[in-house]
């Protein structure tokens, strides 16, 4: 097994369950790619925009079964599952490493896959057959304390562990629903707000401007109006600290659903250029 990258893809709607368009192909191609790349990943620790408490927590389930943690779908999305193994011993290995960081996390025995995990997986994994833990974050700490909890995580990508973090790269579903004319196209154009803050982002990790990265709510433009609250970001900044400081981040795919949901995938650590040729040949 060879050392992993670790990953950020874009959920956006839950919707992308029952309609993929690009972002969904794109995740079809993901799977294959890593494996044929690095091998099969052993588990995957699975760090999730609707996963969130007040202190780090790795669910050490030894089975996870299909939240549908939404409301106001079709009763085909319900009906949809990917039940998954879980991984208790690494749960505990998660919390340990976490400690020797300086992070206070718990292990708890509960289980569960909300649908920024499941709704991607099931095009990355969908035998669902990769054990999972999912490792709750704390949504009020800064990107550069999300950075700090990836970093601790480092270490598993080299003992075939799948480092994933899942949100969106602009997430407003208010400006999204919200509007007189309702619900937008999935293949309508991109508000310009959209366009400007995924360029500010992947140039700025190409760059590996980390401070500018980590002060973005100030820095990037519209970052208040793409992301009201930032839930949805944060696990990329956790995915980033686990690739590290020093290897600069690949976005991997860029799409937009419904005009303003980024559905851009990066990937992170030494090992991103080698799965960006993979996706790429």
């Amino acid at each position: 097994m060879n050392t992993l990258p670790s990953l950020f893809v874009s959920h956006g709607s839950p919707m992308i369950a029952l309609e993929p368009g690009l972002a969904g192909a794109f995740l079809a191609r993901l799977g294959p790619a890593i494996d044929a790349t690095f091998g099969r990943p052993r588990a995957i620790v699975a760090i999730s925009a609707h996963t969130l408490a007040r202190a780090p927590v790795a669910l050490g389930a030894a089975r996870h079964d299909t939240i549908h943690d939404f409301g106001g779908f079709p009763p085909a999305l319900y009906a949809l599952r990917y039940d998954a193994p879980g991984d208790p011993a690494l749960a505990a290995d998660v919390v340990q490493r976490l400690a020797e960081h300086g992070i206070a996390a718990q292990r708890s025995e509960a289980g569960g896959l909300d649908h920024g995990i499941w709704t991607a997986l099931r095009y990355v994994y969908p035998e669902a057959d990769v054990p999972i833990v999912p490792l709750a974050f704390v949504h009020s700490e800064s990107p550069a304390r999300q950075f700090a909890l990836g970093a601790a995580l480092a270490p598993l990508r080299e003992q075939g562990v799948l480092v994933l973090g899942t949100g969106s790269i602009t997430h407003n579903l208010r400006r999204l629903f919200g509007g007189v004319h309702g619900r937008p196209d999935a293949d309508a154009p991109e508000i310009e707000e959209s366009a400007a803050f995924r360029r500010w982002m992947a140039e700025r990790s190409a760059a590996r401007d980390w401070d500018a990265l980590w002060d973005y709510r100030a820095k990037a433009p519209f970052a208040a109006e793409m992301h009201p609250t930032d839930e949805h970001l944060l696990p990329w900044f956790a995915t980033a600290g686990s690739g590290g400081l020093q290897a600069q981040p690949v976005r991997l795919h860029d799409s937009v659903s419904f005009g303003a949901l980024g559905m851009d995938t990066y990937a992170f650590g030494e090992p991103a250029a080698a799965l960006a040729a993979a996706l790429a040949s």
